[in-house]
């Protein structure tokens, strides 16, 4: 539908406006355009405490002003401002690390990937750490699964499987081939540190981890972030890193060991672990120190309820200046990921700035440092500017497609909750269908911004395009989302493209412009389905909704 003409506006009541709610028309170029500028060497790749950060802020902030957004950020001197300061642990390895398994030496970003220190050590200096093989490393008494058996890993090197015990076989306590919490690596370094170890290696296979070993070298070679804990070796150990499938391989039968009978044996309660006989060496310092970093919240308050809370958020941020790529480009773009989002989180504010008040307040936040474990969203859930309990919902919105017009949407992961039942409704007026999320298996819900928001409580989504496009179908949706992830994602390559065909962007803002509206407009609280494990945490701040 097309927008009513400017002088429509201007003799036509209040009330008669409100009736009218004329439909906004989202404009490719405009999506384009901010593509375009965020995703352009001169940003930088958009990594936190640099001067990308600095320029991203100011054209994120500059455009909001210019949409009509209000500032959303706390209140300083009785004043809203723009940005939420998020102190941050910033660590980075100093040249080189030295590191070698059974004597052999390994390369930083070839055999092996070693995140900087994040548990408060300027120094790391391992000497012939033995290695346990401890299968998918999971830790579940309420699945009765325990892979430690008790066993010691005190100044020990965890080695462990990625994703779930049943991803292989579609089978078991663990969701079959959809993810669990328990698959992300991020648990598996928690979970070691719980346990006492001196280390975790994670073995990187492609399948199961969702992504090839670029995208860990890329993700994990460069400086690390984290929040600002009290006990961070409480979170983290000493030394955290992907190696190579194969030299996991060379490892177990070093040891008189088969790879793939261990692993099978992982998928069963009855595994237990095993000492392989290579140790560990390694030795390398770190910079480290607090940096602040910023999100950034524009917001229209609300007619009626303002202090209710509709949100939509985005992250910023991107991987920044790392190690080249062949072609000895340095600067990861990050144009899709997640260029895309921040330009449909700015056009849809645009929109409801120019439209009549919804009676919900809304909020429109860019937060900073996903790429580092979704920091900028945990900080804002830890020190929220607008109560979590009236937080209504939150519309994520992360990597979108730029492949054209699509017959169906999707979800990060397999939550059920009313935020879904109202989007699949909403996308029944476009003429769009809902597809579950195609690659479960990769842990998508735990890896948006929406999932710090969600573990609250708050009924929250991530957003997905379409894979049935217009344009060539299922088949070639498929092969784009392939062709990204092995070429582009987590890599220089993800830049912007004037052959784009940003359509289909474009009508996914309008299904989220109306999923936002009709909520913020409405009396309903969306809530998680009853055997949702985050129903319990929304349940305990329910009489503030009343």
């Amino acid at each position: 539908m097309r927008l009513l003409p400017a002088c429509l506006f201007a003799v036509l009541p209040a009330a008669a406006l409100a009736a009218a709610s004329p439909e906004p028309v989202f404009s490719p170029q405009r999506l384009s355009d901010h593509i375009k500028t965020l995703s352009s060497d001169a940003f930088e790749g958009r990594g936190p405490a640099t001067a990308g950060e600095v320029k991203t802020v100011a054209y994120i902030t500059q455009q909001m002003k210019a949409a009509g957004l209000q500032p959303g950020g706390p209140l300083v001197n009785g004043k809203r401002t723009w940005t939420q300061d998020v102190p941050l642990l910033r660590s980075e390895i100093v040249g080189q690390p030295a590191v070698s398994i059974g004597g052999q030496a390994l390369t930083q970003g070839n055999e092996i990937a070693i995140r900087a220190p994040m548990n408060g050590q300027k120094t790391v200096d391992i000497a012939g750490a033995p290695l346990v093989f401890v299968g998918y490393g999971v830790k579940a008494p309420e699945r009765k699964w325990d892979d430690f058996k008790g066993v010691d890993l005190h100044g020990k090197i965890m080695v462990v499987l990625v994703n779930d015990p049943d991803f292989e076989t579609g089978q078991g306590d663990f969701g079959g081939k959809a993810m669990t919490y328990y698959g992300r690596w991020t648990y598996k370094y928690e979970e070691g540190a719980r346990q006492g170890a001196a280390g975790v290696l994670v073995i990187h296979e492609t399948e199961p981890a969702s992504y090839g070993w670029a995208t860990v070298k890329n993700s994990n070679t460069n400086p690390q972030f984290d929040i600002v804990r009290k006990n961070p070796a409480a979170a983290h150990t000493a030394m955290e890193a992907w190696i190579q499938r194969d030299l996991a391989v060379q490892l177990f039968k070093d040891s008189g060991l088969d790879f793939e009978a261990l692993k099978k044996q992982a998928q069963t309660r009855d595994f237990k672990p095993v000492t392989l006989k290579p140790t560990l060496s390694a030795r390398f310092t770190a910079d480290t120190g607090v940096i602040t970093s910023h999100n950034v919240l524009g917001r229209l308050p609300g007619a009626r309820h303002p202090n209710e809370t509709v949100m939509y958020t985005g992250h910023w941020d991107h991987l920044g200046v790392g190690a080249p790529d062949a072609k000895g480009d340095r600067i990861y773009n990050g144009a899709v990921d997640n260029g895309t989002g921040i330009a449909e989180l700015l056009e849809i504010g645009r929109a409801f700035a120019a439209a009549p008040r919804t009676d919900r307040s809304l909020v429109f936040m860019a937060v900073t440092a996903e790429e580092k474990g979704l920091l900028g969203s945990e900080y804002y859930a830890a020190n929220p500017v607008y109560p979590l309990a009236t937080t209504a919902g939150v519309i994520n919105m992360d990597a979108l497609s730029v492949a054209g017009r699509a017959h169906d949407f999707t979800i990060s992961g397999t939550a059920k909750l009313g935020l879904l039942d109202d989007l699949i409704a909403e996308g029944k007026k476009q003429g769009r269908t809902y597809t579950p999320d195609p690659r479960v298996e990769a842990g998508g819900f735990y890896r948006s911004d929406h999932f710090s928001m969600a573990k609250r409580g708050v009924p929250a989504i991530s957003f997905g395009s379409g894979r049935d496009l217009l344009n060539g179908g299922v088949e070639r949706g498929n092969q784009i989302a392939r062709d990204y992830t092995r070429d582009r994602y987590h890599q220089p390559a993800d830049e912007w493209s004037a052959d784009w065909d940003l359509s289909g962007l474009a009508e996914d803002a309008d299904l989220l412009y109306d999923l936002g509206r009709d909520l913020a407009n409405s009396r309903q609280w969306p809530d998680w389905s009853a055997d949702s494990e985050f129903r319990a945490e929304r349940d305990k701040t329910a009489a503030q909704r009343r």
